[in-house]
């Protein structure tokens, strides 16, 4: 089975079965995970490595050796659907969207507030709407085309490695006294894993949308972001929607100056669909792509 065909079919069946809401294998190692930290965690960057190791590599060679079994193909497009967060994504941030037109702004901060990491609490409708499109634009590559390209270049061992990666960034890859050190491997890892995926995704926002804005957005603006990889995607996402995004927001309690982003006037409601549609042109864009590349090495 080609790799395309593959790809369409896991997102087919995100699109028809969505999320799995019981036993989902990431929030079942996410528990792991979690169980290993309370045994393991040291102010070392050491011991946060061998964690990493750990909890990833029996995971990662467990599948390998599924590769060689006659049911591979099966397993290959389950891998790649429990990797991917598309429909996730558009639910979350269709409800957040859904509650902001009905008025319900405590709805649409608790709705944000599980897609964030900041502070939600006091937010305005603006900054609802702000973050709401920072995260869809952010977990498009984290949850979709990273998890795609990935898949492609290592098949499902790729994939698997790639979100379990990620995952564990999700959890330990903090700037705190808890984290610094501990969490560094699983920062650092996910950096180099994501560091072509991200400037893919950031092309592909750019073709999928204003391409001119997206360029000149990522080179002026991608770099000054904390994250080396969430500010090239962010910056063109929000330069190909023409939309200013970034800005100062509250994590933890305290008050972050973070650069702006994009160009053009702050986000309304309505331009979270407009976020989300760019999701699924660059994913139509990828898999074009993808049939395209796979046609021509065919005749060859």
């Amino acid at each position: 089975m080609s790799a395309t065909l593959a790809v369409a079919a896991a997102l087919l069946l995100d699109a028809w079965l969505g999320e799995a809401r019981r036993f989902h294998p990431l929030v079942g190692f996410g528990k792991l995970a979690n169980f290993a930290e309370r045994y393991l965690h040291a102010d070392s960057r050491a011991l946060g490595s061998a964690a990493v190791l750990l909890l990833i590599m029996p995971w990662t060679l467990l599948m390998i050796l599924l590769g060689f079994t006659t049911w591979h193909v099966a397993i290959d497009i389950l891998v790649l659907y429990l990797a991917l967060g598309w429909h996730s994504l558009d639910a979350h941030a269709g409800q957040v969207m859904l509650r902001l037109h009905k008025d319900d702004l405590a709805g649409a901060r608790q709705q944000v507030g599980w897609m964030v990491s900041r502070d939600t609490a006091d937010l305005s409708q603006t900054s609802v709407t702000q973050a709401t499109i920072e995260s869809v634009l952010e977990n498009g590559n984290d949850a979709i085309f990273g998890a795609i390209f990935w898949f492609i270049v290592a098949g499902a061992p790729g994939a698997l490695l790639y979100r379990l990666v990620n995952t564990l960034d999700a959890m330990w890859g903090y700037r705190n006294a808890r984290y610094d050190r501990f969490g560094w491997a699983a920062a650092r890892l996910d950096d180099c894993l994501n560091f072509i995926p991200a400037r893919l995704t950031a092309l592909s926002y750019a073709l999928a949308g204003n391409v001119r804005h997206a360029m000149a957005c990522w080179h002026r603006q991608g770099a000054a972001w904390k994250s080396p990889n969430a500010g090239p995607v962010m910056a063109a996402g929000a330069g190909s929607l023409q939309l200013t995004l970034g800005g100062s927001a509250c994590y933890h309690g305290k008050l972050e100056i973070r650069p702006l982003l994009g160009t053009g006037d702050a986000p309304g409601i309505d331009d979270i669909s407009r976020a989300l549609g760019l999701i699924k042109r660059t994913l139509l864009l990828w898999l074009m792509i993808l049939c395209a590349g796979e046609w021509l090495i065919g005749h060859l």
